[in-house]
């Protein structure tokens, strides 16, 4: 019964989606006190749609409304190729979002494949960079990530993972912010006309602009630090180019554009609705009060070199 109704539920959606957001957003007439679109709230991004679509699903764009029913309630998460799998987790604690509106077995629409087109030369680079951290994973906590360290979560535009996939919007007449539920990072974009930043000044998260295109937000970041790590490769030169569109008292039509001609053999564009958190409440992650996972790690590397000594020694 569970599954059947689910399965019912996507229909509609589907069915409700089927028109474009921009269409949907035509009919949607939400404004603010100083008469820009009104995108406030808090709304989730949490998806079990991996970004890239499995190799065993080849030619496969969508689900039927019964697969996804199936894999939605499923005990056992949706097995999925990485780069950008949500994977983490067992499925009770999994934060699964809604069964997807649209039914596809990846976020990226284009290109077709639904595959990420990256260059030889970056797989290379990335297999390189993935064999020195297996063998220098706890040097110093410079080897661990930066989600380890507490210092940001995967770069922006953020993929959906296991937990925390909120975001919660404000907005004036001169910026909008995006607070992320994920290790507390707040986006601060300016939308009043201001030039990006100069090229030597590079963020974590990138520096990102915006302006409005009709009832569409319009959001483009640049400006990644060299250290700056996404859940697909990227590099300094990484451009995003976001479009938040609110079709309904309750949904964001969301897509975002990745170019960079350094990683990429051309753009590629991934979407993701998102529906609105009523009652929803972020609370702090606070993770480095309480990030005893990195002691522990460099710790646990430490009495391993000193055990390796001792074995040396021995012989």
């Amino acid at each position: 019964m569970n599954n059947r109704f689910v399965a019912v539920t996507a229909l509609l959606l589907a069915g409700l989606l089927s028109l474009s957001g921009q269409a949907l957003a035509q009919n949607y007439d939400n404004k603010t006190p100083w008469g820009d679109p009104d995108i406030m709230g808090v709304w989730s991004y949490a998806s079990l749609t991996p970004l890239q679509r499995p190799t065993r699903l080849e030619g496969k764009e969508f689900y039927t409304p019964e697969e996804a029913a199936e894999i939605y309630t499923n005990t056992q998460r949706e097995p999925t190729d990485r780069p950008g799998d949500v994977g983490s987790y067992n499925y009770e604690w999994f934060d699964r979002g809604e069964i997807s509106a649209d039914l596809r077995t990846s976020l990226i629409v284009d290109p077709p494949d639904g595959r990420l087109p990256v260059r030889e030369e970056a797989i290379a680079r990335q297999r390189a960079a993935s064999a020195y951290t297996r063998e220098h994973p706890a040097d110093s906590w410079l080897n661990r990530t930066n989600w380890d360290r507490c210092i940001t979560y995967h770069g922006v535009p953020p993929i959906s993972s296991g937990y925390n996939n909120s975001y919660q919007i404000f907005q004036n007449k001169d910026f909008v912010a995006i607070y992320v539920e994920m290790i507390h990072d707040v986006r601060i974009i300016p939308i009043d006309g201001r030039p990006q930043l100069d090229d030597d000044i590079r963020q974590w998260n990138g520096a990102s602009r915006g302006y409005w295109e009709g009832n569409t937000l319009v959001v483009e970041t640049a400006n990644f630090s060299d250290k700056t790590r996404h859940r697909y490769p990227s590099s300094r030169n990484t451009k995003s180019i976001e479009r938040f569109t609110r079709v309904s008292d309750d949904m964001i039509d969301y897509q975002f554009t990745i170019e960079d001609p350094t990683v990429y053999t051309q753009p590629w564009t991934a979407v993701r609705p998102m529906p609105k958190l009523d009652g929803y409440i972020q609370y702090e992650y606070a993770c480095h009060e309480g990030n005893y996972a990195m002691t522990y790690i460099l710790r646990g590397a430490r009495f391993e070199e000193q055990r390796a000594r001792e074995g040396n020694s021995e012989n």
